[in-house]
């Protein structure tokens, strides 16, 4: 996906709402030019991408091996603590800011659905929240970036399938057993048959050490004839 794809014509509406509300880039804070939208182009270009989704042997894809099976795994940016993806990503995630994720999750769509390794996806399933936790945020941020994905691969996305039957506690500051102690056994699947032989696109907003992913994978993997690809928005693994 080229940065020509994502531009939009500027009207004189949009010239009269800016003068109100003005549009401003929301991993810099600078304005907006009129054919950009959300971030702005020189950010875009700088973000610090992977291009793991063009390389079947990753950091990300490691993460999974002797574990769970998976056909591949990517994440479209680094996360470093204190950078762009990181400020982007915690706006998406407790400020409300959900076009972050569907532009940026349009984005990264295209460059899958242009990579083999993902142009057989058949459906797209966003990590779930459990109901509670769902109902306080208001929204699921990896549901976001699923519906961007779906947009960039022409691809549908599966919101009821795979559910969390119990609510954990924040994965942030446990360990790596300790992440995976706090989520082994909390996923479940619902109607499970809709996914035979499907090819599952599996989406998060940012992979650490894999260990929710690792849980959905085990779930997903007791249906007949899947196969799961993993995919983020960010990786924190180099």
């Amino acid at each position: 996906m080229t940065m020509k794809t994502l531009i939009k014509p500027a009207t004189w509406l949009d010239d009269l709402l800016s003068l109100f509300y003005p549009r401003i880039c929301l991993a810099c804070g600078n304005s907006l030019y009129p054919n950009e939208e959300v971030v702005c182009f020189s950010c875009l270009y700088h973000l610090p991408e992977t291009d793991f989704h063009v390389e079947k042997d990753n950091p990300v894809s490691r993460l999974f091996w002797g574990k769970v099976p998976v056909e591949n795994a990517s994440a479209c940016y680094y996360f470093s603590k204190g950078g762009k993806v990181q400020h982007l990503i915690h706006q998406l995630k407790y400020q409300g800011r959900r076009s972050i994720g569907e532009y940026l999750g349009t984005y990264y769509g295209h460059k899958l659905r242009a990579s083999g390794f993902y142009s057989d996806i058949d459906v797209i399933i966003p990590v779930p929240l459990h109901p509670k936790k769902l109902k306080k945020r208001g929204y699921n941020q990896s549901v976001i970036i699923a519906d961007g994905l779906a947009e960039g691969m022409y691809v549908p996305v599966k919101t009821r399938t795979l559910i969390r039957k119990i609510a954990s506690s924040t994965q942030t500051k446990k360990s790596k057993y300790e992440r995976w102690e706090n989520v082994k056994d909390i996923f479940g699947v619902n109607n499970a048959e809709t996914l035979e032989g499907k090819h599952i696109l599996l989406v998060d907003d940012v992979i650490t050490t894999g260990s929710t992913l690792e849980a959905c994978i085990l779930r997903l993997n007791d249906i007949t004839g899947i196969r799961v690809s993993v995919a983020a928005l960010a990786c924190a693994v180099h």
